[in-house]
């Protein structure tokens, strides 16, 4: 998919019919005994409601011969027992059915969160987070709706058809004939829904994926679309984007109606057959006028299954362009995933960057032949302005994208994203809905109390910890007990600590700390670096004085480099950046202001210069991330 701002878009992959075909067989091959259980059942509900048509046949025929009423009563009673047996079997069978169902697709669920989770993060991001958002909201929905009511519905109705058609033949087989009028128009006209329902539910959902996408950026990165002036332009692209979707909509409506409108065609043409052929064979004595309402009943009888079936391929083309798109995701190759045979790393490891250049735009790079060796142990301080490239250096070193041209070498090896190897803390942290202590396991499950309130305590913040209203046992995240940035930074650098990874990536990870959190959080990273390797993105000159070396950026290229006191002496860009950093703090400042950011300056957008023409406004890196 090519976005309407020249961006390419490396969608997520969508499987074939045949691959999806055989994922179902796959899902359902654990459940042999459940999906036979479910189909005698609901062959013995569907054959015992057949009945229903011959014992009306029969009332007739007793009313037009004139017999006594009393040869009424059977037929009704065996009506009333008919209707109790087929309804208790038709729940009872679309129970196992829909069991079945939904177990296939728990099993669908956890196969795609467990192959999506272990997704590289630049493989999320040249397909554009609205992609997999779409598919885990919208594809997800729609399989999930067509399994608990689309799969026992249409179940039911195929043995409906194939049965009453049986029964047709039964009374006679020119009433079989006479039905079978409807088919060739009832084929035709499912056929030719298929062919144009399946290529336009298919764009429906990459052109849902892409307007999710288009909000995404918007929202997402609304401070500076505010702070160039992009608020026209972004309308735009989201106004056109979702008139796509409403167009495609729009077009999946038409198409339906057009169905039904077919549909009904065949009905008429086929009932009409078949009371003709009753009238012939009535009158020609060689059938009952009950036997030919019994046909004519059960002819008007598959209206319904046979309706159901063909208007759940509306639901069932649906669902399969979502379940196409669930199985991409979960046929992705495991070496697009997380490196699951990285070798373990004895001490802290090394990191070489040769010849790195990096885009996320085709033709405006963000870093340009970056060399760059951090020496086992060492810690490195990456500074510079707003779009420097620190960002995406850092990220290139987590493994969580990969180097358009020249190597990353962690240890040695390629970096891995999975966290075993690199440990990434950034200014963005997520505290998942739970208990406290099962928060803080997330990053070592098999971690016992006593090792999670060391790590606490290790940042700072077992005290504040074993206040909350049940401790470390206290819910928090989304509906629970609503944590500080600062206190929530505090558990992203726990985590780290229990993780223990030996190369430790800090992006502007205390950048969010109010005044009064500033120095808890900066304390709090300095226990956490400690006997590891790290790469700091320093948003305060502090924090680069502390570290060994200090990296210097400058659009997307290394400017500078050597100790806090080797770049100070030089008189370079550092020591300007320093100057204008320790003037910005004043007597009691808190030192917040990012280096070469007036404190004026400092957190207003609308104060960022205007973008050169390496660094224009729809360059991911303008942000330091792309959108």
């Amino acid at each position: 998919m090519t976005a309407e701002d020249g961006t390419q878009r490396d969608l997520l992959p969508t499987a074939t019919p045949a691959r999806t075909r055989a994922a179902v067989r796959e899902l359902l091959r654990p459940q042999k005994v459940l999906a036979g259980s479910g189909f005698v059942v609901l062959v013995l509900a569907t054959a015992v409601g057949l009945l229903t048509q011959p014992l009306l046949g029969r009332i007739v025929d007793v009313v037009t011969e004139g017999r006594p009423v009393d040869a009424l009563t059977w037929p009704v009673l065996a009506l009333a027992g008919i209707a109790l047996v087929q309804g208790a079997s038709t729940a009872w069978g679309m129970a196992l059915v829909s069991r079945l169902g939904e177990t296939a697709l728990a099993r669908l669920r956890e196969l795609f969160v467990e192959r999506a989770l272990s997704l590289p993060l630049d493989r999320v991001e040249r397909a554009g987070s609205g992609d997999l958002s779409a598919r885990v909201t919208r594809d997800v929905s729609r399989v999930a709706e067509a399994v608990r009511s689309a799969l026992p519905e249409l179940a039911r109705s195929g043995l409906s058809i194939v049965l009453t058609l049986g029964a047709l033949a039964l009374l006679d087989w020119r009433f079989l004939l006479a039905a079978l009028v409807a088919v060739p128009v009832q084929a035709w006209t499912a056929r030719w829904y298929v062919r144009h329902a399946v290529p336009l539910y298919a764009r429906e959902r990459i052109v849902t994926g892409a307007q999710q996408q288009q909000l995404l950026d918007t929202i997402g990165g609304a401070r500076t679309v505010r702070a160039y002036g992009l608020q026209a332009e972004h309308d735009r692209r989201v106004t056109a984007r979702s008139r796509a979707a409403v167009d495609l909509t729009m077009s999946g409506v038409r198409l339906v109606l057009r169905f039904y409108g077919r549909l009904h065609v065949a009905e008429y043409l086929g009932l009409a057959a078949v009371l003709l052929t009753g009238f012939l064979l009535v009158r020609d004595g060689a059938v009952s006028v009950g036997t030919a309402t019994a046909a004519a009943l059960y002819f008007h009888s598959l209206f319904t299954p046979v309706n159901t079936a063909l208007v759940l391929l509306d639901d069932a083309q649906s669902a399969t362009a979502g379940l196409a798109r669930l199985v991409g995701v979960v046929d992705v190759h495991a070496e697009e995933g997380a490196a699951d045979g990285a070798a373990p790393v004895a001490g802290p490891p090394g990191v070489v960057l040769s010849g790195v250049s990096h885009a996320y735009v085709p033709g405006r790079p963000v870093l340009h032949d970056i060399d760059l060796e951090v020496r086992p142990g060492e810690r490195v301080a990456l500074v510079g302005t707003s779009g420097a490239g620190k960002t995406t250096l850092a990220k290139l070193v987590a493994g969580l994208h990969r180097a358009e041209s020249g190597s990353v070498r962690v240890g040695g090896a390629e970096p891995d994203a999975s966290g075993r190897l690199v440990g990434l803390v950034t200014q963005e942290v997520h505290v998942f809905a739970g208990s406290l202590i099962e928060d803080l396991r997330l990053a070592r499950p098999g971690a016992n109390e006593a090792e999670v309130r060391e790590a606490l305590a290790a940042v700072g913040a077992l005290e504040w910890a074993e206040r909350l209203p049940e401790g470390l046992e206290t819910v928090v995240g989304e509906g629970g007990h609503r944590l500080t940035t600062d206190r929530a930074q505090q558990l992203a650098l726990a985590r780290l600590l229990l993780a223990d990874p030996p190369l430790v990536v800090l992006d502007e990870a205390t950048a969010e700390a109010g005044s009064s959190g500033a120095r808890v959080l900066d304390e709090a990273a300095e226990r956490a670096l400690r006997g590891r390797t790290a790469l700091v993105v320093a948003h305060r000159l502090g924090q680069a004085a502390a570290a060994d070396r200090v990296v210097v950026m400058d659009a997307g290229r290394i400017v500078e480099q050597g100790t806090h006191g080797e770049l100070l002496a030089a008189e370079g860009r550092y020591a300007a950046l320093w100057r204008a950093w320790s003037g910005s703090r004043g007597p009691g400042g808190s030192g917040v202001p990012r280096e070469g950011a007036s404190p004026a300056a400092e957190d207003r957008p609308v104060a960022v210069p205007p973008p050169s023409p390496a660094h224009s406004p729809a360059s991911p890196e303008v942000s330091e991330a792309p959108h």
